[in-house]
């Protein structure tokens, strides 16, 4: 089969062993949907998996879509160095909070305001791995957080023991008075008999 044309032979090698070989691909991990509350920082965790270490080549970027529509918006690069932006709605309001070390590429966006509802991405390049899909949050900024079952949870224990709290304080009063008032009986009847 491959007598007649060897470098046939040597591209169907070639093509094989491409299709075994790994992609270089970044994977990333973020948090999908978050709540934060109008006025509070908050951490928009991004992590990512790569085949190459980390070198001086990575770079990070973070962008932000606006829910209501309307162009992208740039929060935030990073390249051996964290920039910041110098203008528009993101300046002096977004922080690196990340750690290269353990693979993460995480940012603080400082008093949330109900207008950055909407979506932040995250892209990592680290080379050769380039290629992947970019990490996507859904913020949403609410005026008070909505209670969950851990929050009820939290707050019948709570309340259990500020009630145990009180029944021990007032039982402890209660033997302490009646203590007192039986001295003071002891008192006078030791008192009329003399």
């Amino acid at each position: 089969m491959y007598g007649k044309s060897p470098t046939r032979a040597v591209l169907l090698l070639g093509i094989q062993l491409t299709a075994l070989w790994p992609t270089a691909a970044v994977e990333i991990y973020t948090s999908r949907v978050l709540e934060a509350v109008n006025g509070t920082d908050v951490r928009l965790k991004c992590t990512f998996s790569s085949f190459a270490p980390v070198g001086d080549a990575l770079t990070v970027t973070w962008n932000f879509r606006p829910r209501d529509g309307g162009p992208e918006q740039f929060v935030f690069y990073y390249h051996v160095d964290p920039f910041r932006p110098m203008r528009g709605r993101f300046k002096d309001r977004v922080v690196w909070d990340g750690n290269l070390q353990r693979y993460d590429v995480s940012i603080i966006l400082w008093k949330l305001q109900f207008d950055d509802n909407g979506t932040y991405t995250c892209q990592v390049k680290n080379p050769p791995d380039v290629d992947g899909l970019i990490g996507e949050i859904q913020l949403s900024v609410v005026q008070t957080v909505r209670f969950s079952e851990i929050y009820f949870l939290t707050l019948a224990i709570g309340s259990a023991c500020t009630l145990m709290v009180i029944i021990v304080i007032v039982v402890v009063l209660f033997q302490h008075f009646r203590k007192k008032r039986w001295a003071e009986r002891a008192h006078k009847v030791v008192e009329l008999k003399s």
